[in-house]
């Protein structure tokens, strides 16, 4: 019995003799092709069913799909894919990595199944553009960097999102926070407080962007604006999202998310909503913000919520030459309301922080925290192997004005004064 790595190599060439390659042939086609080839092999009449079905599988993905990458696209279990050259691929599941048992043939099989992806697209990666962002049909990020960059050959990850958006009822399930504070986010983003998440790579900042924008009501214009689409608002009709564009050969000017920004404000937006910030685009944002975009939403990366302001003034700062005070005063008048997420040492996603910003006073961040996260019980490990704790309320919201025009009841602390701690 020969071996059947040789058997699908020579199964793979007579099939490609037999394809017309003076049209375009349906998926189907393709199929009763590998079938009929199948039949002939002496090999295919003693293996078992469920090899044949598998090698089908693989030389139909191999020709037509994204090769041994298209199962780990289409399981829902995974949520990373990562391809470090044609010899090693990991995947990341519920939070562990694993390492695969699976190659590419050659890096020439992986570099077409990379030109598949970008073509899918509309975008382009080559030698003189060695890097690009780019998303698969189901929605699933992609980062590309080819060589001369990557040294040991294409490094390729993929982010897979759920098919079916993840609601705050999973959140709450999974122990990403509580009732209590979800219902009091609910509250926030229905009454229109600027919301920035924040959070490490991989923290589920996205995911909590799309929870969020769900309570967002269905008479609300709406504009997303991102690198790569990856937002899934569910329930809101006037919706319109904007997709950044990078220049290429073919004579395309760049369009960022600073020039989508400006644009949106010319859509007449209730809500501008950005997937995340990364640099100068910050100035724009916190601009949307305080010019009547109010319930505005953002992402950024940061180690904390006090970490993410000194971020954003960063950001800023690359975009306009301003006095830091004057950066300090009107991120303080555009942001209300700062959550922070993270990834804890079981893998565990998070809401670390939820901390209101008061405003600003001597040049600094008045900060309220208002819900933390505080880990409980000697061993901090709970009955399922999880760190155990919970998302407990420090304080109460002390800008209520937002509350009380949404028709929403809320009872304001007592005192008027605002008691946050200070942030430099």
């Amino acid at each position: 019995m020969k071996e059947v790595k040789q058997w699908k190599k020579e199964l793979k060439e007579k099939v490609l003799q037999k394809i017309d390659y003076g049209r375009e042939m349906t998926d189907r086609e393709v199929e009763d092709i590998i079938d009929e080839v199948m039949l002939q092999e002496e090999f295919a009449q003693v293996c078992p069913v469920s090899m044949r079905q598998r090698i089908r599988k693989e030389l139909f993905d191999s020709m037509r799909r994204l090769d041994i990458l298209q199962m780990f696209v289409d399981d829902p279990s995974i949520t990373e894919i990562m391809i470090n050259g044609k010899d090693c691929l990991f995947i990341e599941r519920e939070g562990r990595l694993e390492e695969m048992n699976m190659k590419f043939e050659s890096t020439e099989k992986l570099q077409q199944v990379i030109q598949q992806i970008v073509a899918g697209c509309n975008r382009v990666v080559n030698e003189a553009s060695p890097i690009v962002d780019a998303r698969l049909k189901n929605g699933a990020r992609v980062n590309i960097v080819m060589n001369p960059v990557a040294l040991d050959g294409p490094a390729v990850t993929i982010r897979r999102f759920p098919e079916k958006p993840i609601t705050m009822e999973d959140l709450i399930r999974r122990h990403s926070l509580s009732k209590e504070s979800a219902d009091f986010l609910k509250m926030l983003v229905q009454a229109r407080y600027n919301i920035f998440i924040s959070g490490g790579t991989g923290s589920g900042k996205t995911t909590m962007l799309n929870v969020l924008s769900g309570y967002v009501t269905g008479g609300e214009r709406v504009i997303t604006i991102e690198d790569n689409a990856e937002l899934q608002l569910q329930g809101i009709r006037n919706l319109v999202r904007l997709e950044v564009r990078n220049s290429n050969v073919e004579g395309c000017r760049e369009i960022s998310i600073r020039d989508l920004i400006k644009t949106s404000l010319r859509m007449r937006p209730d809500r501008i909503i950005v997937g995340e910030v990364r640099g100068a685009e910050a100035v724009d944002m916190i601009q949307a913000m305080n010019t009547g975009h109010e319930g505005s939403m953002s992402t950024g990366h940061a180690n904390s919520a006090r970490d993410m302001l000194a971020r954003l003034e960063n950001m800023i700062l690359m975009g306009m030459e301003i006095p830091l005070q004057a950066i300090r005063q009107q991120i303080a008048s555009g942001i209300d309301i700062i959550i922070h997420l993270g990834r804890l040492r079981d893998r565990s996603r998070r809401v670390l922080e939820i901390v209101e910003l008061v405003g600003c006073e001597a040049d600094k961040y008045v900060l309220n925290p208002l819900y933390i996260f505080e880990e409980t019980g000697e061993t901090n490990i709970d009955s399922s192997g999880g760190v155990a704790g919970k998302l407990q309320k420090k304080g109460e919201l002390i800008h209520g004005k937002k509350l009380k025009m949404a028709g929403i009841r809320y009872a304001p602390p007592n005192s008027e004064k605002p008691q946050g701690e200070t942030a430099s």
